[in-house]
């Protein structure tokens, strides 16, 4: 697909049977069914409210009805259905889970929580592994360079999850479940608004043992939401966040480790101030402190032993819009970050037995927003400056058209984006001749541009569309041939994301996306793989379908199913090695007895498919095997939720 004529690009995106991700909000009529309305409004598309079908980025929303239809636990599960991200998970529930947007690694794309950016850990990267979608109300995906307005990491694009905001009486809902595999789960939730107060929370509990020895997962988490409003316009509020994981390592089937164990702990806290002075003026500045600790015993590696690491993140983020005009919004503010990350390895034969990286950032935007006659032109730049290697510059230019009398919103983007060096990068560097110091890493670049439509039908009832993307990346870290980590890489990425939303009858819901991809590596420089070899674990093609409906307003069913096909692993210096397709096929449902308590039940890989999303090659003297972390055979899980 490499240098083709931008009007086949266009004639393909016409051809292609599939939509760019859109949510919509549903109305009621007079005997109750829900019906397709107009769109939402989103966030992450320009960092102040506009509605989804003029969004300038290519966008999907995922709401908090989608996720209780399916019954979905964990934030990783539910972007599985989000065209344009590839789930990679390490075996099983607990296991490391990473997400690849448009093919670009995981450390490539930034994570917000109410507009705090979570990314953590050594390797800069945030681990889907322990986020559960307890008091989500909605998760927000923009693809393609975002570091304009959410600067390092955003590089891919933003995954942005909003907690619920309290309104109304109080109420509590509480549920409890057990399954396979010695599975009980234990969840707790409650919002309202008493007066000036309003707060949300949600917590739960999981203990599973999973499928193997030594793969036993406990999980405690909180999240809440607390928030004062003294005068109108005025919002004083902060979130908080805690989670405690507790996770036997398997490993791979061909080289198991029965006694490694690793513990993450975080907490998070992130107040915050919304303040609307006038109607063309608003302001939003957050204040969060981040800790995370990883405690990895016994650390059956051969090399380390076991190691302890901590993790501190301190971030000043304002905001500030003003509407000068009706049809123009100029959005400036300005980012502070100083991150501590750290690793104590008592047991270290060869080396320091205490590492650490420090790094500090200052940033300032600006961004011009035009909306007129339903044509939407975004302009930004960004300077971000770092304490180790200086300043980074990007841009990013986007706009959208809808034309009312078809109901087709085109759109388009060109922007950059960068991603700095982890502290993973800085910290495990080898360096042959210690004497000299090694030059330091410059952060990874991207060029990108997509484009694409979206075009609904039937008063909304059908959703359709499709979106192409290209991607150049430069600078990419790895390694040359003495072994040393510098930057030299260089990967191409590019394909089409389509998907499908339609409410055909009332209370009927049927969604489909499908995702093709390509992702190549354009160098000769980095030995860990061969120049035009694929990027490992970037599937070429991903199909997902669900449909849900809801029965004499009481029993609702749904029915998930994916194939992801052509995918490959790494072997580090040489081709890499084909990895077989998978599918899984889950089945959900709930049955309201009344409107103070259900009953709910699903299975998961209803089919039984025995399935690798990760391989590793395994040396056993004689041979090399491909070795592979399995996920979890079919699964059944039961419960009851009550709400008062």
């Amino acid at each position: 697909m490499r240098n083709r004529p931008l009007c086949f690009v266009l004639f393909s995106l016409m051809c292609a049977a599939a939509v760019r991700a859109q949510d919509t909000v549903r109305s009621t009529s007079a005997d109750g069914d829900q019906l397709p309305e107009a769109a939402p409004v989103v966030v992450s598309a320009t960092r102040f409210d506009i509605p989804l079908d003029q969004s300038p980025a290519s966008m999907s929303v995922i709401d908090s009805q989608d996720i209780e239809n399916k019954q979905i636990e964990r934030a990783a599960d539910a972007l599985r259905e989000v065209p344009g991200l590839a789930v990679v998970q390490t075996g099983t529930p607990g296991q490391l889970t990473s997400v690849f947007m448009r093919g670009l690694p995981s450390q490539d794309m930034q994570v917000l929580l109410d507009g705090i950016p979570i990314n953590q850990g050594l390797a800069g990267q945030f681990d889907f592994a322990n986020l559960t979608t307890d008091n989500f109300e909605r998760i927000e995906v923009a693809r393609g360079p975002q570091s304009t307005i959410y600067g390092p990491r955003a590089l891919a694009g933003v995954v942005q999850v909003f907690t619920k905001q309290g309104s109304g009486p109080p109420g509590i809902t509480v549920s409890s479940e057990g399954g396979t595999y010695g599975t009980f789960r234990e969840t707790l939730a409650s919002d309202g608004k008493i007066d000036i107060f309003d707060y949300s929370i949600g917590a739960s509990r999981l203990d599973t043992d999973n499928a193997r020895p030594n793969n036993q997962y406990r999980n405690s988490d909180v999240i809440a939401d607390l928030g004062l409003t003294p005068v109108e316009h005025l919002r004083l509020g902060s979130l908080f966040l805690y989670s405690l994981s507790d996770t036997g390592n398997p490993n791979s089937v061909f080289n198991p480790k029965p006694f490694d164990n690793f513990l993450t702990e975080r907490w998070l806290v992130g107040p915050h101030l919304d303040w609307r002075p006038t109607d063309w003026w608003e302001q939003r500045i957050i204040f969060d402190y981040d800790q995370e600790r990883q405690v990895n015993d016994p650390n059956q590696d051969g090399f380390v032993g076991p190691t302890r690491a901590l993790f501190r993140q301190t971030q000043l983020d304002y905001q500030n819009n003003i509407r000068p005009m009706s049809w123009l919004t100029l959005t400036n503010g300005f980012f502070f970050s100083h991150v501590l990350a750290g690793q104590e390895r008592p047991f270290v034969l060869f080396g320091p037995k205490f590492i650490s990286d420090e790094t500090k950032e200052i940033a300032g935007f600006l961004q011009a927003t035009l909306n007129i006659d339903n044509f939407v032109f975004v302009a930004g730049g960004r300077i971000d400056h770092f304490d180790q290697f200086g300043d980074v510059w990007t841009y990013r230019f986007a706009s959208s058209y809808k034309i009312d009398k078809t109901d087709t919103t085109l759109h388009a983007s060109v922007a950059t984006g960068f991603s700095p060096p982890s502290s993973q990068d800085k910290i495990f560097r080898f360096n042959p001749n210690p004497s000299q110091p090694l030059p330091s890493l410059e952060p990874e670049k991207d060029f990108g541009w997509d484009v694409g439509f979206e075009q609904r039908l039937w008063d909304r009832r059908v959703s359709v569309g499709a979106t192409y993307f290209h991607n150049d990346l430069s600078n990419v870290i790895g390694f040359n041939g003495q072994f040393l980590t510098l930057n030299l890489g260089a990967a191409e990425t590019q394909g089409i994301e389509t998907e499908l939303r339609a409410t055909p009858i009332a209370n009927l819901d049927l969604r489909a996306s499908y995702t093709y991809l390509e992702a190549e590596k354009t160098d000769s420089a980095n030995i860990t793989q061969l120049q035009g070899a694929r990027l490992p674990r970037r599937p070429r093609n991903e199909v997902y379908v669900s449909g849900s409906y809801l029965w004499c307003k009481k029993f609702r069913t749904t029915v998930e199913a994916k194939f992801v096909n052509a995918r490959e692993e790494i072997n580090f210096g040489g081709p890499n090695f084909d990895v077989e397709d998978y599918s899984f096929l889950n089945v959900a449902a709930e049955y309201e007895i009344n409107p103070h308590m259900s009953i709910f039940g699903r299975v998961d890989n209803l089919t039984g498919e025995h399935y690798s999303e990760v391989h590793e090659l395994v040396f056993t003297g004689s041979k090399t095997v491909v070795s592979p972390f399995p996920n979890l055979g079919t699964a059944a899980y039961a419960g009851m939720k009550l709400r008062f």
